[in-house]
């Protein structure tokens, strides 16, 4: 087998679609479990509750992913650091498309009992393996190759790959229960989206494939700057920087996860919203999710990443105080417009964060640094988020869900203050 020439460089078509095909299959995977998680497994893999239990029940299957999550930055950030980023991601894709198809074939609780929502959580526990050891090698691919003024620019691609990946879900979604009737939908239409993943996987392996291997990783290969354990060095040299770039992210997950998959159960169970109807404000709020996000790269690339997170991040804790005000509206367009609002400030938030994440760490410990903040992140404010909120707005009001989301934007502003303002060597 012929070895790639060490000073070939990836072209700008490999480093957008390697990194933004890559993350749109996962984050495809994910989402349709978030949306099955809201509209199909209460039903057929929690049965012989209330509504809410069951609903709570399926929720907290979505939450395994964000525990394996975590689990998956370790491993895979290991080899990426020590072996390479193109072979790491290529395993990463694998394993999400492997474990999402498999649910797309799993029985019901009606056919094998028990088995059927253990099976299930075995399967999520996959996916979070998977876009666990993902997303850190696809920011890396693309911020890794770019010029010193464009990092958050070039690491924007893969963050793209969020809203285009919701936006392919939901969309599914939404064209299977118009065209199936419900009973067979439940049936077997929900299965659809799982089970046809594995051609999107196909094509982002084939991608995979061609990419070469960033110039930073070869660089630090040439002059010899391999750590042994980088777990463990990230824990003996990096502490502040894992530790308050989790918290300095875990508002990015937060608002996204409550106008996503909060806002989804809430306007069906309680404000009276349609399946239908529920599904197209968010799709349609994705749209602004996904606008923002090159806007914020390239602000930030002119103010810098950690600026342009503090700002975004007070106007989010802002944006906390009006939740109740439109939620409770009841009408149809002050409840689009706040989705449209939060999705926003998601895109502003989401945009830089990768590459800003990645900038707090060296390029021999970059991978498992980058994978493990953004992570660990993931389960402190998205988890639980939707069962926390849930909670808070049956027991209480919807204005403690906004307060929940305000003082975790407060935190993670804190932890954005406390960061230093030092950029690693690329």
């Amino acid at each position: 087998m012929m070895k790639e020439h060490p000073n070939k460089i990836n072209s700008l078509k490999h480093i957008l679609f390697g990194s933004l095909i890559g993350t749109t299959i996962e984050f495809f995977d994910f989402y349709i479990f978030a949306n099955a998680a809201v509209l199909v497994f209460p039903q057929l893999f929690f049965p012989g509750s209330d509504s809410t239990t069951s609903t709570l029940e399926s929720l907290a299957t979505f939450s395994i992913a964000f525990l394996s999550r975590p689990l998956g930055s370790a491993v895979f950030g290991h080899y990426g650091d020590k072996v390479g980023r193109k072979v790491t991601l290529v395993v990463a894709l694998l394993t999400m498309g492997i474990s999402t198809v498999s649910i797309g074939f799993l029985p019901s609780y009606a056919s094998i009992g028990i088995a059927a929502p253990l099976l299930l959580m075995l399967c999520r526990f996959g996916q979070g393996v998977g876009l666990g050891g993902e997303w850190g090698g696809a920011v890396l691919l693309a911020i890794e190759n770019a010029p010193p003024n464009k990092r958050a620019w070039y690491g924007m691609f893969p963050q793209l790959g969020a809203p285009i990946g919701l936006l392919l879900s939901g969309g599914t979604f939404l064209l299977l229960t118009d065209n199936m009737s419900s009973a067979d939908f439940m049936d077997y239409g929900w299965r659809i989206p799982f089970i046809t993943s594995s051609l999107l996987v196909i094509v982002g392996f084939y991608i995979r494939l061609k990419i070469t291997e960033t110039p930073a990783f070869e660089n630090s290969k040439v002059e010899q700057q391999e750590v042994k354990v980088p777990f463990f060095t990230l824990l003996k040299s990096y502490k502040n920087q894992l530790i308050f770039g989790t918290f300095a992210a875990i508002t990015t997950f937060l608002v996204f996860y409550l106008m996503t998959v909060f806002t989804l159960s809430w306007a069906t169970s309680d404000l009276g919203f349609t399946k239908r109807d529920a599904l197209l404000i968010q799709l349609f709020s994705v749209l602004f999710f996904a606008l923002f996000i090159p806007i914020s790269a390239l602000v930030a690339d002119k103010i810098g990443r950690r600026k342009m997170l503090i700002l975004t991040t007070i106007a989010i804790a802002i944006f906390g105080f009006f939740f109740s005000y439109f939620l409770n509206s009841g009408s149809t367009v002050l409840v689009t417009t706040f989705v449209c609002m939060g999705m926003s400030l998601m895109g502003f938030t989401y945009g830089p964060l990768g590459t800003f994440l990645s900038e707090l760490f060296p390029t021999t410990v970059r991978y498992s640094g980058a994978s493990l903040t953004f992570n660990m992140a993931g389960i402190l404010g998205a988890a639980f988020a939707p069962m926390i909120a849930i909670w808070l707005a049956t027991h209480y009001s919807l204005t403690y869900v906004g307060f929940y989301l305000t003082i975790a934007a407060c935190i993670s502003l804190f932890s954005l203050l406390m960061i230093s303002k030092e950029e690693h060597k690329f």
